[in-house]
């Protein structure tokens, strides 16, 4: 089996406000040929043209090529052969950021033609289904007022999730306002839905720690990214101190930067994102450090159903699987790209059991989208 052709498809919704925190607005889908007719489809979470650039570049010399040029010809079912080979072929310019972005979505697209081509779903393929549904959490940004925040999390009560998370947004303008946010919230959906925050980035460590206080009056499950990425010794510390989780790793590549987040800054949960962090071969791999120290995984996924049945079958297939994020942005990329997404229900996904990902992708929604 050889691959034929790879595929970096720049799909954007026009006229929507950049500026805004909301990964929905555009994507960069990755699809992979071979000589079989089988064809893998993934996702990266990242600037679409820089990692399209990753992708599509020509060869400049053996440390500095473009993943195309790496792959074509090669067996799509070596997988983890042809992680290294991208690794060490974009060592010069990548070894983290777009490069490994572009990795990821390729990894994923692999992983959907190993699947395909033995006739079972990804979560079986690496190594087996621990979980057969997973529960589901309603992932929205947070809105500028506080009607809007009761009336999201009303809404997404009665559609049967059990949990939900609110980020971003007016997080951290003001301690009085966040404090009636999640006050109005959590009478809202009652005391046996998880509420989780993602303040963005919001605090610097004293500005955390005084959050963490308001938010364990009202039973927050995860606070999530408060503070820097870069900061680990602030992590550190405003973990050591409260009882809330804390959760992070959306912004990260590659298994060293997730051993940092757990041994430097004592993460509680880790949130790789396998549109960005290395794919599911890297995503594994972090979720076995995650493993060994006995802490939580929760794959970022706030994406197109690409990248929601990747990180399903990722989540059924670790131990720690216990909770999926579920975007329910209307973007037309994340309601129409794929036409049968992840089956929702009672407050769970289930995993689907269609050879690969379990998904197709909608042509006349690429070509309505697509940015040539």
């Amino acid at each position: 089996m050889k691959i034929t052709e790879v595929e970096a498809i720049y799909l954007k919704i026009p006229d929507l406000d950049a500026t805004k925190c909301d990964g929905t607005q555009d994507t960069l889908l990755i699809r992979i040929h071979t000589d079989e007719g089988i064809t893998g489809v993934g996702e990266v979470d990242s600037v679409p043209l820089v990692a399209k650039a990753a992708i599509d570049a020509p060869p400049s010399h053996s440390i500095a090529t473009g993943l195309r040029s790496l792959l074509i010809g090669e067996n799509p079912l070596e997988v983890e052969r042809l992680w290294e080979k991208m690794y060490k072929g974009t060592i010069y310019f990548g070894r983290t950021g777009p490069a490994v972005h572009a990795i990821s979505g390729i990894d994923m697209a692999l992983w959907d033609i190993i699947g395909k081509r033995a006739g079972v779903p990804v979560s079986e393929a690496v190594g087996g289904t621990y979980h057969k549904k997973l529960k589901a959490y309603a992932s929205s940004l947070m809105p500028d007022t506080i009607e809007e925040a009761a009336a999201l999390a009303e809404r997404y009560a009665g559609q049967g999730y059990k949990a939900m998370k609110f980020g971003w947004g007016p997080i951290g303008r003001s301690a009085r306002f966040d404090e009636e946010q999640i006050r109005v919230i959590r009478e809202t959906v009652g005391p046996d839905i998880d509420v989780m925050i993602d303040a963005g980035l919001a605090w610097d460590l004293k500005g955390a720690l005084r959050m963490a206080e308001v938010y364990e009056k009202y039973g927050v499950f995860w606070l999530e990214e408060p503070l820097h990425p870069d900061n680990l010794a602030g992590y550190r510390e405003l973990a050591d101190r409260t009882s809330l989780y804390i959760a992070g790793g959306e912004q990260e590549s590659g298994c060293l930067a997730f051993r940092r987040l757990l041994d430097e800054g004592h993460l509680d949960i880790i949130q790789p994102d396998l549109g960005r962090c290395g794919g599911i071969t890297e995503g594994r791999r972090i979720a076995h450090l995650a493993h060994e120290r006995h802490k939580k995984v929760v794959p970022h996924a706030f994406k197109t159903g690409v990248l929601v049945a990747a990180s399903t079958h990722f989540a059924a297939s670790i131990p720690e699987g216990f909770l999926i994020e579920h975007t329910v942005s209307v973007s037309p990329l994340t309601r129409d790209l794929v036409p049968e997404p992840i089956v929702f229900k009672d407050g769970y996904v289930h995993v689907p059991d269609r050879p690969g990902l379990g998904v197709t992708v909608d042509e006349e929604v690429i070509e309505k989208y697509r940015v040539k």
